[in-house]
């Protein structure tokens, strides 16, 4: 596994039998009155599990659930987690009413080779989103070695993501890290080009850094998405009611300049699906970009500009693919975006979808299973895109 050329330590490197092994997974799932609503985030993590247990380790997961802030909240509690991975599993979880103190040491010390403890919701204490020394202590007294397999949370430098590695001096990369490492890596360091890079979503203050990156690594940027009228602002066009970051606006007249200078080829829409108001039963358009009516808000890239979006993409070696292209939530104005969507799948370029929006449109439009990889983790994916580092994966222990 390799983050800008640095190999880092891998689970499939580590003497696990009869350790006791701290491994974080990103179980922050959706409840739903008391159940787990969605368990694709366990199911991620199961390699990882299984390779563990039947090592012979001990093994410890923790994680986040929701945003309790610092308190014992019922409703965030990883119970019901733990009871949907021991169906999985098709054996007993034991459930740790705690992650630290006499309740976690005592279930931790009932462990046997090859069974699996949930500790509870890390986010209980304030001292897990502020890494406290004194918190990441007591989470590394349960362990002999650590495990992070929460990419999702690679971005954050939390009491476990980074406390206890630094404690136990230690850490190793679990096998969806790997695997996210490996193709972001590919995709950004090493990539075959001509490399395509999509950006869409709502607003371009949150694609600013990976822009600019993608300036030296792409041949061509195909901008979609609310971001998209901040651009034709930028070019003198009258955007309606659409979204517009009024304060982005140089920034982008720039980033269309720089990406002229660097010969990338810079992709914006010539039509759009406009529509009096924000809603899913409002009365959708098509109309050019350069006849965007005053009432109306553009919800969606329109039909000629997906075939140049198709067109673009056909023949690129490697995309990069992070937003959707409208309001896709509303059947109407989706089309943009499952459009892309299916342009991606049907390529036979090596293809890397940003977590998030992308993911979920990704499934909506039924072909995940026909891209290369879908990160699991959205603003940890945007910041690898971005250049720069991620302190869940820095502290793991470098490869010799």
């Amino acid at each position: 596994m390799t983050e800008k050329g640095v190999s880092k330590l891998s689970i499939k490197d580590l003497n696990l039998k009869g350790k006791r092994v701290f491994i974080r997974v990103d179980f922050n799932v959706p409840l739903k009155n008391g159940q787990v609503g969605d368990d694709t985030r366990i199911r991620a993590a199961m390699p990882t599990i299984k390779l563990a247990k039947e090592a012979g380790a001990r093994v410890i997961l923790a994680s986040h659930l929701g945003r309790p802030k610092g308190e014992k909240k019922p409703e965030f509690s990883l119970a019901p987690v733990a009871a949907r991975l021991g169906e999985i599993l098709g054996e007993k979880v034991i459930f740790s009413p705690d992650c630290i103190g006499e309740a976690a040491v005592n279930t931790i010390g009932s462990l046997e080779e090859g069974s699996v403890a949930v500790l509870e919701n890390v986010r209980f204490y304030d001292g897990e989103t502020s890494n406290d020394p004194e918190f990441a202590a007591q989470l590394a007294e349960l362990a002999d070695e650590y495990v992070n397999d929460a990419f999702g949370t690679a971005h954050r430098a939390h009491g476990s993501t980074v406390g206890v590695p630094q404690k136990l001096g230690k850490g190793a990369a679990g096998l969806l890290i790997d695997k996210e490492l490996d193709a972001l890596s590919r995709a950004l360091y090493s990539p075959e080009k001509p490399v395509a890079a999509i950006f869409g979503g709502a607003k371009i203050s949150d694609k600013i850094p990976v822009i600019q990156n993608f300036l030296d690594v792409a041949q061509v940027i195909i901008i979609g998405g609310g971001m998209l009228f901040t651009f034709l602002k930028a070019q003198g066009k009258e955007i309606g009611n659409s979204l517009l970051e009024e304060d982005r606006i140089d920034f982008v007249r720039e980033l269309m300049e720089e990406a002229k200078s660097k010969g990338v080829e810079l992709v914006l829409p010539v039509d759009v699906v406009a529509a009096p108001e924000f809603s899913a039963d409002a009365e959708g358009s098509v109309v050019s970009v350069d006849e965007i009516p005053s009432g109306s808000m553009g919800l969606d890239i329109g039909p000629e500009t997906i075939e140049i979006f198709k067109e673009k993409l056909a023949g690129a070696r490697t995309i990069i693919w992070n937003g959707p292209m409208g309001v896709f939530e509303f059947e109407q104005f989706s089309h943009g975006t499952i459009g892309v969507a299916k342009a991606v799948a049907s390529s036979e370029a090596f293809s890397v979808i940003g977590g998030g929006d992308s993911v979920s449109a990704i499934n909506k439009a039924g072909v995940a299973d026909q891209v290369s990889h879908i990160s699991t983790g959205g603003g940890a994916s945007l910041q690898f895109l971005s250049g720069k580092k991620l302190p869940g994966i820095e502290i793991l222990t470098d490869k010799e």
